[in-house]
C-alpha cells in the first residue's frame, strides 16, 4: 500500500476548498483544522484560513453543535451522553455542548428512551426479569442515555 502525500496547495485554493467543504456540511473548528493540515498548510495559514471562515460564517461552531445534537438525537436516537462525547472529540467548547443539548425537548427525550425499551425488550429472551432489565439497562447506556433517567422512564411505564 503506498502512503499518500499531502496535497499542497496554496492559501487562496485552500480557502475555495475549504469553503466547498464547509458549505457540504456544517463542520467543527477541529475538522477543518484537520483537514487544512491534511493538504499540507502550514500552521500559520491554517489559523487564517479559519478566521476567514469564521468570519464569511462558513464556519460556525455554535450552529455545528446545534446541527450535531439534531441529527444524533432525531435521527441516530442517540442519547446526551454519547452526543456530548462526540462533541467534545470535535473540541466543541463546553458552554456550547451544553447550549446545544439543552435545546433537546424533555419529552421527546423522555419518549426516544421508552421507545428504544420497548423495541429491545421484544429482542431480549432472557426469562430471569433481574438479567433482562441488566441486559435493557445495558443497552440503553450504550446508546448514551443517563441511567437516572433510563430507571425513570421504566418504572413511569412499566417496563421492568
Amino acid at each position: 500500500m503506498e502512503e499518500r502525500k499531502p496535497v499542497i496547495l496554496d492559501k487562496k485554493a485552500a480557502l475555495m476548498k475549504a469553503e466547498h467543504y464547509c458549505a457540504y456540511q456544517e463542520r467543527a473548528q477541529q475538522e477543518i483544522r484537520n483537514k487544512l493540515y491534511e493538504w499540507g498548510l502550514h500552521a500559520a495559514d491554517v489559523e487564517n484560513i479559519i478566521s476567514e471562515l469564521i468570519t464569511t460564517n462558513f464556519l460556525n461552531e455554535e450552529r455545528f453543535a446545534m446541527s450535531y445534537v439534531s441529527g444524533k438525537f432525531n435521527i441516530k436516537k442517540w442519547g446526551k451522553i454519547k452526543i456530548k462525547q462526540g462533541l467534545k472529540l470535535r473540541k466543541v467548547p463546553d458552554r456550547m455542548i451544553t447550549k446545544a443539548l439543552n435545546s433537546i425537548n424533555y419529552d421527546d427525550y423522555l419518549q426516544v428512551i421508552q421507545a428504544a425499551a420497548e423495541k429491545k425488550l421484544r429482542t431480549i429472551t432472557e426469562k430471569d426479569p433481574y438479567k433482562r432489565k441488566h441486559k435493557l439497562m445495558t443497552y440503553l447506556m450504550g446508546k448514551g442515555f443517563e441511567s437516572d433517567v433510563i430507571l425513570s422512564v421504566l418504572k413511569d411505564n412499566n417496563l421492568q
